[in-house]
């Protein structure tokens, strides 16, 4: 009798063996579908909070949000906050989060703000969740290096884009104005500018002082500020008298809004090219699907001018998804972001919005379901590829500091209440004070 039970427990116990290698296999199979799960061999996904901070337009909230949902109806465990406004809004939200180390777990963040919030360990390195929790097999390294500084990678690449003019070209017909050809200069802008006027019509509705500025400064072979950080990149104050006089001119003359009239307008429905009232914008790529949206009729894609428009002309990543060092929810976080810029029915949502897709799967996906303006975009986009030169460093800390003594400036040029020699004397003082901090 002794013999068959031993037998017995040997059997007992390869079946309780196997049982739990098929319960070990099943959780892991769990994990591996439920991006959610965190506590490995139970396949229950622990609860997890997430706050996620973006700024835009009306459509980007809309579709941001049903990305969200969707999101959440495959992690059902993830409770996501949200909390978003237009762009200013945005960033006067964030400053206080920020010096309170209460940023949320996902940031939607720019160049510009880039190098502030990564050089002040307020933002994570998310290199150990690269080909872990992001998949990364169909984005390009120069797509993700465009998220480094130093050694770290502190932003997801969500997109690339480039500058250009997006009009109605039914409205530039009515100014007159047949065509914009693709190697016009600012002397032909100024002229076109003009015509707009006489027709009754704004041009557009102005420059954003740091953005464009700065492209001008690319064309002279000239950069904002200097490769250290360390001060401006450009030594000869002609380019800046001669960059914002033309603009202040054209407020001047009514070609273009004066600011008091500019500070009426809230978000692209109020738009002047939208109200039929003007011509056109001067934006990034990735803004003109929402406006075309929000204009509901047809509208084209044109270059910035030149000379040198080559020179000038780069692609940019639109914007990042950072995750902030002080989030309890890191991995979650990275996981959201994976989603974000790999799954396609999240971006059929998307299209592009946030800039020409980094995954070519993904882009490939879209481009048959794509609408007309989001084919205008790629088409644009890959035309600035071939027609553009490499972006500048990411800009230094403090950079927020100089673009608001900049935009400030730049009100008061065009208010007629400081004059371009004086704002350039003075751009440069308040530019080197500021930068000096960083040697």
């Amino acid at each position: 009798m002794k013999a068959p039970k031993k037998m017995l427990l040997t059997l007992m116990t390869a079946a309780m063996v196997l049982v739990s290698a098929c319960g070990g296999n099943n959780a892991g199979n769990n994990a591996t579908n439920n991006p959610g799960t965190e506590n490995g061999g139970s396949g229950e996904a622990k609860p997890v909070t997430l706050r996620i901070a973006w700024w835009g337009g009306q459509p980007r909230h809309d579709y941001t949000m049903k990305v969200i949902e969707m999101y959440k109806e495959k992690n059902p465990n993830v409770k996501i906050e949200m909390e978003y406004a237009n762009y200013d809004d945005y960033w006067k939200k964030l400053a206080p989060q920020a010096a309170a180390n209460e940023l949320p777990d996902i940031i939607q963040i720019d160049t510009q703000n880039f190098s502030q919030y990564a050089g002040r360990n307020q933002l994570a390195d998310l290199t150990p969740y690269i080909g872990k929790e992001i998949d990364v097999t169909d984005i390009s390294q120069n797509a993700i290096d465009g998220g480094k500084l130093g050694d770290g990678l502190y932003g997801f690449n969500l997109g690339v884009n480039a500058l250009g003019f997006n009009y109605d070209p039914a409205l530039l017909k009515k100014a007159g104005i047949e065509s914009i050809p693709e190697n016009f200069t600012w002397d032909d802008y100024v002229a076109m500018a003009k015509k707009a006027k006489e027709a009754g019509l704004f041009f557009d509705s102005g420059m954003r002082a740091e953005v464009f500025f700065a492209y001008y400064l690319r064309t002279f072979d000239k950069t904002l500020f200097n490769a250290e950080g360390t001060g401006l990149g450009y030594e000869d104050d002609k380019m800046f008298v001669d960059f914002f006089s033309m603009l202040a001119n054209l407020v001047k003359d009514g070609a273009v809004p004066s600011p008091d009239v500019l500070a009426q307008i809230k978000g692209a429905e109020d738009s002047h090219l939208v109200l039929n009232q003007g011509i056109g914008v001067w934006q990034w790529s990735n803004q003109y699907v929402g406006l075309q949206q929000v204009a509901n009729r047809p509208m084209a894609l044109a270059p910035m001018p030149g000379p040198n428009m080559e020179k000038g002309l780069f692609l940019k990543p639109s914007m990042f998804f950072s995750v902030s060092e002080n989030s309890k929810a890191k991995e979650e976080a990275a996981k959201f972001i994976n989603f974000f810029v790999n799954d396609i029915e999240a971006n059929k949502l998307i299209l592009g919005d946030r800039g020409v897709p980094v995954s070519s799967k993904v882009k490939d996906a879209l481009k048959e379901v794509s609408t007309e303006a989001q084919v205008q975009v790629y088409d644009y986009v890959a035309w600035a590829e071939e027609h553009s030169t490499p972006m500048d460093p990411a800009d230094p800390i403090g950079s927020a500091e100089v673009f608001k003594s900049l935009t400030s400036l730049a009100e008061q040029m065009n208010y007629g209440k400081i004059s371009p020699e004086e704002a350039a004397k003075k751009f440069r003082d308040e530019a080197t004070a500021i930068l000096k901090k960083n040697k």
